[in-house]
This record gives structure tokens, C-alpha cells and sequence, in this order.
């Protein structure tokens, strides 16, 4: 089974969750801003893929950071910004197995099929 996770009206998501359909390929959605994220379940993803490849430093939520927490950032700092504001963890997160994509690459999904 595949999870995605985002935020639905991201434009990264939307691409994801059309390839994702126009392939029929099934999986369940988890909304950051509805459910959250859970701590062990960063804490997984961080051990695999790094906090840096996680924390979306492009994005409206970065760049509401105060400058002090941005020159600041190191893997507890970012731990503890994504725990509180998820939606600054970069999208999609794709787990399928053992797989985790971060991000929509068209190339590395066709792999899933």
C-alpha cells in the first residue's frame, strides 16, 4: 500500500495525485494540516532520508521563520518546526515499503509501476 503525504492544495501534490490516478495506482492521502504528523513517523523518515531533504526551505512557511530560527536550524530545530507546523515538511512524501520519495519526480514514480 502506498501512503502519500501533503497538503491538498499544494502544486506538487496536485501533480502527484494526477500521476498517481492517471496510472491507477492506489493509495491513502494523509492531510498535514488535518492529522498532523507524528513524531516517530518524522523521526523515521529523518533516519532514512535526512531532515534536510524533509525541511521545505522554498516554501511560504520557511519563509516565515524568524531570521534568528533560520540561521538557527539544525535537526532538533527543524524537528521541532515541522511537529508544530507540518506543512513545512516538503511535498509529496510517498512511502511505499520501504521507499520514501520526497518531492514529485515523474521518473522515480514510474519505478512504483
Amino acid at each position: 500500500m502506498i501512503m502519500l503525504y501533503g497538503i491538498p492544495n499544494c502544486d506538487s501534490m496536485k501533480k502527484a495525485r494526477k500521476w498517481l490516478a492517471e496510472h491507477d495506482v492506489a493509495y491513502d492521502f494523509h492531510d498535514y494540516k488535518k492529522l498532523g504528523i507524528d513524531e516517530a513517523l518524522l523521526h523515521g523518515w529523518i533516519a532514512r532520508v535526512g531532515w534536510e531533504v524533509l525541511l521545505n526551505r522554498r516554501g511560504m512557511m520557511w519563509r516565515k521563520l524568524t531570521a534568528e530560527q533560520k540561521d538557527n536550524i539544525d535537526e532538533q530545530n527543524a524537528v521541532e518546526i515541522m511537529l508544530s507546523t507540518p506543512s513545512i515538511i516538503k511535498r509529496p512524501v510517498l512511502v511505499k515499503d520501504d521507499l520514501i520519495l520526497v518531492g514529485f519526480d515523474e521518473t522515480k514514480y514510474e519505478e512504483l509501476i
